[in-house]
């Protein structure tokens, strides 16, 4: 679950680094819905600063990511009783597989299929039922967000602290990547070792693309970025604190 939720979300990184100009400029149903209410809301908070548009990422970031956060502590407490019930037939989950992967006929395949349905159904489990609504809930809220900064002629042409918000900053940019580093290592606290080499490499993603992509962004991002990172480590302190079952080896 936490790896198809990295994926997703690094893809979504991805694409909000590469995705045309026009996105950004509010045209289409996307534009116009999302990402133009966020670059009206940027000015109202930003004029009610004095027209500090640093301050307006802030608490907007801040804003949005509160808004976000109950899903997102749903998720990883929905994620962790999920841990708990598979590893209570772990065992007999295991000898499935292993005779899923030995079978040789597609016959096989199916039955072994249809047992293994049969004991998430006993142990009240939809395999099919992950967690993954509180993530489409906020990939366009969050893109239309990163937009808005992007597209905005106003942050473009404004300054914050010691840098030009339309302009990059490599300071920015490093405390950007360093505080999503963070935030990946907080993560993978109280995971087995198996569990952290399995995300090791989704997890660092996040980190090195904000990295490499803040290099040549505008310094509005990374700041946005930054923002973003300090309440996810938070988040996930709190979530961990919350709901964080302990590990079994077995």
């Amino acid at each position: 679950m936490k790896r198809l939720l990295g994926i997703i979300s690094t893809l979504g990184l991805m694409l909000a680094g590469c995705s045309p100009n026009s996105t950004a400029n509010g045209d289409g149903f996307f534009g116009h819905y999302l990402v133009q209410p966020f670059i009206d809301l940027i000015k109202i908070v930003a004029d009610a600063f004095g027209e500090n548009y640093g301050m307006a990422i802030i608490l907007i970031t801040l804003a949005v990511r509160f808004v976000l956060m109950p899903f997102m502590l749903r998720t990883f407490k929905n994620s962790q009783d999920m841990r708990v019930k598979m590893d209570a037939f772990k065992p007999e989950m295991t000898d499935i597989q292993n005779r899923l992967k030995a079978a040789e006929t597609q016959e096989d395949k199916q039955k072994i299929q249809a047992e293994m349905m049969a004991l998430y159904k006993t142990h009240n489990i939809n395999p099919f039922n992950m967690g993954c609504l509180p993530l489409i809930i906020q990939m366009p809220i969050l893109m239309g967000f990163y937009y808005a900064i992007r597209g905005s002629h106003e942050i473009a042409t404004h300054t914050f602290l010691w840098f030009n918000l339309g302009q990059p900053d490599v300071t920015m940019a490093i405390i950007a990547g360093i505080l999503y580093f963070i935030q990946f290592r907080v993560s993978m606290m109280g995971m087995t070792e198996q569990q952290q080499k399995q995300m090791k490499l989704i997890g660092l993603l996040s980190p090195i693309m904000i990295l490499v992509i803040s290099f040549s962004a505008p310094a509005a991002l990374p700041l946005y970025w930054a923002v973003g990172g300090i309440f996810l480590i938070v988040q996930t302190l709190i979530s961990k604190k919350l709901y964080q079952q302990p590990v079994i080896n077995k």
